[in-house]
């Protein structure tokens, strides 16, 4: 290539190649959008019950929803629901960060299903305090379990709701069981004070824990272990299998410290192997074990009337903070107050109580 002068340059330069935009032009003209179908409450009653999972997961999105809008119609949906439910077993399962609470529900989720039960995981991903966004992940970390033809993944915000589990999670587990999932599986963010919301809606609360993290007992929250009706030891395979087998006798010895359960059930600690499936197969025998034993003695159903209380008194309270904060009188007030309260202009105490004092005579 040669310029004006005549100098010949070693570079070649050639026509650039057109890229399609990065962004769907469509998206700006409303073309190629499949607006989602509205369905009536009878419509989503009668698609849950067929087992459809997509009207079955617009129907959680509705449950998750905090739009007023949405409220009475997730409520009639449930209501009508409720007859279908209450007919599988319910597992939670927690566990210290790196544990492999993931890989062990897809292992653990694959034999379930190879016994021929239909399986749904509510997995629980944090929510990022500032943003309020999730990455909502599951489904990627189970990527087996997510294909099969008896299994239903479905990843939740936790919103900053307590526990870590999403606020929905109750009205989630009677639209899988009235979808015909007979085990409900609740994955929850992680161990904290406040997993004693993931026992309040499960029939067996297992805790995954991890060995060669340090001193496994002192690192523990000793009402996390009294709620436990078992702790697996994961990851005891190859040379760490050794170690395992160790904390799994400390915390067998940590367990026979605690009262008995009211449920009767004396709670083990085993050790397990996703990736061997090690351990897999018992630890359900025994949570089926758990179920007949307590269904026996009475607890299964007893524990169930009393999660149904605790859910109306968390209803009850979900109900009051939404109607609250989408209060559209509220809305405008609210910002008010919290710039007197940065300010220094008033106490947190006295902002509290003239919001409240605000809302009531709002209501009246």
């Amino acid at each position: 290539m040669a310029d004006k002068k005549g100098f010949k340059s070693a570079l070649n330069i050639k026509n650039g190649v057109n890229h399609p935009p990065s962004i769907n032009p469509d998206v700006f003209t409303g073309k190629g959008r499949k607006k989602r179908k509205r369905y009536s409450v009878d419509e989503y009653v009668s698609g849950i019950l067929a087992g459809d999972r997509t009207i079955l997961s617009q129907a959680i999105t509705l449950a998750e929803s905090s739009l007023p809008e949405h409220y009475d119609t997730i409520q009639a949906i449930i209501e009508k629901c409720l007859p279908f439910s209450s007919r599988s077993i319910r597992i939670g399962i927690t566990g210290v960060p790196g544990a492999g609470k993931s890989t062990f529900i897809e292992s653990f989720g694959q034999h379930i299903t190879g016994k021929g039960r239909k399986l749904a995981v509510l997995a629980i991903d944090p929510s990022s305090r500032q943003t309020k966004g999730s990455i909502l992940g599951d489904k990627t970390r189970m990527e087996k379990l997510s294909t099969h033809p008896d299994a239903f993944i479905r990843p939740s915000p936790s919103a900053g709701t307590l526990g870590g589990v999403a606020r929905k999670t109750r009205e989630s587990i009677i639209l899988c069981e009235a979808a015909g999932f007979d085990t409900i599986i609740v994955e929850t963010v992680g161990v904290g004070q406040s997993e004693t919301a993931v026992r309040s809606m499960v029939d067996f609360f297992l805790l995954l824990m991890l060995t060669g993290a340090g001193d496994e007992l002192q690192g523990m929250k000793r009402g996390i272990i009294e709620m436990a009706d078992a702790i697996a030891i994961t990851k005891a395979d190859g040379q760490n299998k050794l170690n395992a087998e160790t904390a799994r006798v400390l915390y067998q010895n940590a367990l026979q410290l605690f009262p008995a359960p009211l449920s009767g059930w004396k709670p083990e600690a085993v050790i397990c192997s996703a990736f061997e499936n090690n351990g897999i197969p018992e630890l359900w025998e025994s949570i089926t074990d758990y179920v007949t034993f307590t269904v026996k003695n009475g607890f299964f159903e007893e524990c169930r009337k009393k999660q149904a209380i605790i859910c109306m008194h968390d209803s009850i309270n979900d109900f009051l903070d939404n109607s609250f904060f989408n209060n559209n009188g509220m809305k405008l007030f609210i910002p008010l107050i919290e710039r007197q309260l940065y300010e220094g202009k008033i106490t947190s105490y006295k902002a509290a109580l003239t919001l409240i004092d605000k809302y009531l005579k709002k209501r009246e």
